[in-house]
């Protein structure tokens, strides 16, 4: 799924095999997912390596590109090949093993993270967390007397990743079916870690509720793309010659010069454009951005 923030009003378009519809309305989104699953996938329980693309855009999202996996089965229900459960781990290690993607690991609150296959698998192909960061769910089903252990877990002291932990309270099936709006659901959300007595701090961190989590993914993808971009220059960049100035200061003052350019030679392209409008000739239309 593509989020992006832009104009001023919602917008929404999904894409599957040959299939491209927009969407006008946030409500039907979840239908047309499952319809294209249904489509791809059969109406049982299947999976499919093509993926359903859903591209959204509001200037309420962030911007950001997150492709949903499937839960890791281990026994087959009916509709289900009986194999589903090594389908699905190839099709999630296809993804995960990509140095240039950010894996989230969704774990139950209630469950004994030490244990769980996800995580596991993240670790495999990201052995010291770096490109790993673990999602906790379902914080109101933490047993009483427990609740230690999902603090210290979102503390990062239980099985220490680089990127940490976070904390999430989704809506559940009844909200679903009662069509709870995003909106409502996120104020519920944030009610719930306020209010609650062992978890009200790790929203005053900034750990827990999904737009922190958005923040935090938004912010780690960008800091994640400048190390591949550090890392492609000093591959490739070569050597300066001696006495050539820092190679950053250099891109500073040729950026400082084609920012005093840009001005004037939008205004000169306005006119030229004018002149040709007059004489009726078509004009296509230059958009002028920052300089790299």
């Amino acid at each position: 799924m593509k989020r992006r923030k832009e104009g001023q009003e919602w917008y929404g378009k999904i894409s599957y095999q040959e299939h491209k519809e927009k969407l006008d309305d946030p409500a039907i989104v979840e239908k047309k997912i499952r319809e294209a699953q249904d489509k791809m996938a059969g109406e049982g329980s299947g999976i499919s390596d093509e993926l359903i693309t859903l591209e959204i855009a509001s200037p309420d999202v962030p911007d950001l590109t997150l492709i949903d996996l499937p839960g890791i089965a281990r026994v087959a229900v009916e509709g289900q090949h009986e194999r589903i459960g090594d389908q699905i781990k190839r099709l999630i290690e296809k993804f995960i093993r990509k140095q240039e993607t950010i894996s989230l690991v969704v774990v139950p609150s209630n469950v004994d993270i030490a244990t769980t296959e996800a995580l596991q698998m993240a670790k495999q192909v990201d052995p010291i967390g770096e490109r790993t960061l673990g999602i906790l769910t379902k914080p109101d089903l933490v047993d009483k007397g427990t609740e230690d252990t999902t603090l210290k877990t979102v503390h990062n002291k239980v099985i220490p990743l680089k990127k940490g932990y976070m904390i999430v309270k989704c809506r559940g099936q009844k909200e679903i079916l009662e069509n709870l709006s995003l909106t409502e659901a996120i104020e519920r959300e944030k009610a719930f870690f306020n209010d609650h007595p062992y978890f009200q701090t790790l929203l005053y961190e900034g750990l827990a509720t999904v737009p922190k989590l958005a923040e935090k993914l938004t912010l780690e993808l960008v800091n994640h793309i400048q190390k591949e971009v550090a890392l492609y220059e000093r591959k490739y960049r070569g050597k300066e010659l001696p006495g050539f100035i820092n190679y950053k200061t250099f891109e500073a003052m040729v950026q400082e010069q084609i920012k005093q350019l840009e001005e004037p030679a939008v205004v000169k392209l306005k006119e030229v454009a004018g002149m040709l409008s007059i004489c009726d000739v078509p004009v296509s239309t230059v958009i002028a951005g920052d300089a790299p």
